[in-house]
């Protein structure tokens, strides 16, 4: 007697005695279907059940290296594999531009989100550098890499040996401004990574930014040309601009800042909160987007084609020789000194680099407080509890089926220690500031 099975199929309305061949042939053909949804999606996102409740966003990004990430997810469709083929991804002028384009929002031809600079969403989120002070609500989803950000300095300071020791600049300094000269130190945006990453290091060879040096803001892009035609001495911003400054032989690098701060975290993806809580799906499509377009940034195998894409016109309209040593850890700091193979690449995804650690945010804020953009009494953990949404991440990581090895376990990387010394401990940010000899305050 032929053993049956009864079961649903197709789309009648009655069930039918199915054979255990037939069953087999069945269940291959779904295993099959199966197998062709995964190579679809990446793993995990096939089982996905909530879609976008709109096509599209508006993200912006800077002329930097580490926009890459929102670059690939439009180059290679990956938000349009996860619902949101209307992403648009588009250029700003400069961090301030970015602030303000935030502000408006994208439906008044602003934007909703963009790549940015981990401390800015902090400082429009409490109105510190809005029109009227008006705090604007904003949250920090995901990081976008780690490292190769650059402090340069111009040509005429070669003599003095100047590299991770800044103290070397003392007496140039010193001398130029007793000829009546100003220092001027740039970067490209007040309490954001690069204005930090300088005032650090200026601080721990013993120049006090506030009063031995003036600081400027020059955009990103813009950095280049400037220090050509003299004006500035030093400047601290991303690349490809360190790389093109040596090319263009104008001046040289005098340290990166993963030699101040190894495996430092750098850009954010922020959003405006308004946006995560109209659309939470949509939000989670992005996250999924930008995090598998980091996973493909990651991979060495990716790298020549990755600096040739984002090298275009559209994104950063660099050539690709001011894109890729860097990118691959291999840096001609312009000085006589080259260092190949290194481990100062830009990292996009391994061993958590994607994930907003609250730990990282912490001392972002805590050096804002050093330099008296936040008051001394500021509560930095709660602070951090209302931007950083690193549970919207631990999601879209569940469903994109992130392996467990690259989902941190704590929302602390534990404590922290830099070229000079110093240890933050994010359980004790008073501590660390206390240790500070100079700040703003002093």
């Amino acid at each position: 007697m032929k053993k049956t099975m009864k079961t649903w199929i197709g789309t009648g309305t009655s069930p039918r005695d199915l054979t255990r061949r037939d069953f087999l042939v069945s269940s291959a053909m779904t295993a099959g279907l199966f197998m062709a949804a995964r190579k679809l999606f990446p793993s995990g996102a096939y089982a996905a059940t909530t879609s976008p409740e709109v096509t599209g966003a508006k993200l912006g990004f800077i002329a930097l290296t580490d926009a890459a990430p929102l670059m690939i997810a439009k180059e290679k469709g990956f938000f349009e594999k996860f619902g949101m083929p209307d992403v648009e991804v588009l250029k700003q002028a400069s961090w301030g531009a970015t602030r303000d384009n935030l502000m408006l929002g994208g439906a008044a031809n602003g934007i909703d989100g963009a790549h940015i600079l981990t401390p800015l969403p902090y400082l429009m989120h409490t109105g510190k550098v809005t029109q009227n002070n008006q705090p604007m609500p904003m949250a920090i989803v995901a990081r976008l890499n780690y490292d190769c950000q650059g402090i340069s300095v111009a040509q005429e300071y070669a003599g003095t040996g100047v590299g991770l020791d800044a103290s070397k600049l003392k007496d140039a300094f010193a001398a130029k401004k007793a000829a009546g000269k100003d220092i001027k130190a740039a970067m490209t945006f007040p309490g954001g990574t690069h204005d930090l990453w300088l005032r650090y290091w200026l601080a721990a060879g013993g120049i006090d930014p506030d009063k031995d040096v003036s600081t400027i803001v020059v955009p990103p892009p813009q950095m280049v040309a400037n220090m050509k035609v003299g004006n500035m001495d030093v400047f601290c911003v991303g690349e490809p601009w360190n790389e093109q400054l040596v090319h263009q032989g104008v001046g040289f690098t005098a340290a990166t800042t993963g030699e101040l701060w190894k495996g430092h975290p750098e850009k954010a993806l922020g959003l405006r909160a308004e946006f995560i809580d109209k659309y939470p799906n949509a939000t989670k499509a992005i996250l999924m987007a930008v995090m598998e377009a980091q996973q493909w940034c990651e991979a060495k195998e990716n790298k020549d084609e990755m600096a040739a894409i984002i090298g275009k016109r559209q994104w950063m309209n660099v050539p690709v020789a001011d894109i890729i040593g860097r990118l691959k850890g291999d840096i001609n700091y312009g000085n006589g000194r080259v260092a190949a193979g290194t481990d100062l690449y830009m990292k996009f995804w391994k061993g958590g680099v994607s994930y907003p650690f609250k730990s990282h945010d912490s001392w972002f804020l805590a050096e804002n407080i050093r330099w008296g953009k936040f008051a001394p009494t500021t509560d930095i953990k709660a602070l951090v509890d209302q931007v950083n949404r690193e549970d919207l991440w631990r999601e879209a990581a569940k469903d994109l089926g992130v392996a467990a090895a690259d989902i941190p376990a704590s929302s602390s990387r534990g404590v922290e220690t830099f070229f000079d010394g110093k240890i933050f401990d994010p359980a004790s940010p008073s501590a660390y500031l206390d240790s500070l000899k100079i700040k703003a305050s002093a």
